[in-house]
């Protein structure tokens, strides 16, 4: 007898489970005015390196701080910390992914009154977290220019369930000869109207429009804070 209607139905209850508690999450993240943005992407796309740079530039106007999740090591955590912002990691082991509960556990002992903008940066992966929701205002989705423009295209889902998609690297747009055009058409082929920001943690660029997106109010909608 084959097993898959059982993987099915538990699979099932462990999404159903993780949206209950998100939603709980995302009550809690209202009630205590903070925005919440999660950051979801490959390996070696630039997240941490984009993240750094947000919280840098953030920090002096705002109370920021960030959940960072990974398979092993504290070293994402370590590097964020020089920021000055408040960071804590989330060692997932074997899991490939970021899920409600872990957020909740990992908020244990933190104070959200006292935070202005909270970032969630996921597992490096663009097949798992697609399914998780946990509880943020606004999903990036970000893609290296030197990770090719197809992104997209083998990736959909993770691109439908985002709000925003970051281009980042941009400065070695050039040096890699990225096709703007072609992963824009992508992007836009597979979630048609979705926002686009390129950006260089690097440089800098681009940064200040998308970061304009993270510090206004938690109380307003997202599709209030892209179409302005």
């Amino acid at each position: 007898m084959s097993s898959q209607p059982r993987l099915v139905e538990v699979r099932q209850n462990v999404l159903k489970q993780n949206d209950l508690l998100a939603r709980e999450l995302r009550k809690r993240f209202q009630d205590a005015d903070v925005r919440v943005v999660s950051l979801v992407s490959s390996p070696g796309s630039g997240k941490t390196a984009f993240l750094e740079k947000a919280l840098t530039l953030l920090r002096p106007k705002f109370r920021v701080a960030a959940l960072v999740g990974d398979l092993a090591t504290e070293n994402d955590a370590a590097r964020l910390a020089r920021s000055g912002a408040a960071v804590k990691q989330i060692v997932t082991g074997t899991i490939c992914h970021l899920d409600a509960q872990m957020v909740e556990k990992a908020l244990a002992e933190w104070s959200l009154e006292e935070l202005d903008v909270l970032f969630i940066e996921n597992v490096g992966n663009l097949v798992c977290p697609s399914s998780y929701d946990l509880g943020e205002d606004l999903r990036l989705v970000l893609l290296s220019v030197t990770e090719g423009e197809d992104k997209p295209l083998k990736y959909p889902t993770i691109f439908n369930t985002a709000d925003i998609a970051v281009i980042t690297k941009i400065d070695l747009a050039e040096a890699v000869e990225f096709e703007r055009a072609a992963a824009h058409h992508n992007i836009q082929s597979v979630r048609p109207g979705m926002k686009v920001f390129e950006v260089s943690a690097k440089t800098g660029a681009g940064m200040d429009e998308l970061l304009q997106l993270f510090s206004t109010t938690r109380s307003a909608q997202p599709e209030q804070a892209l179409a302005g």
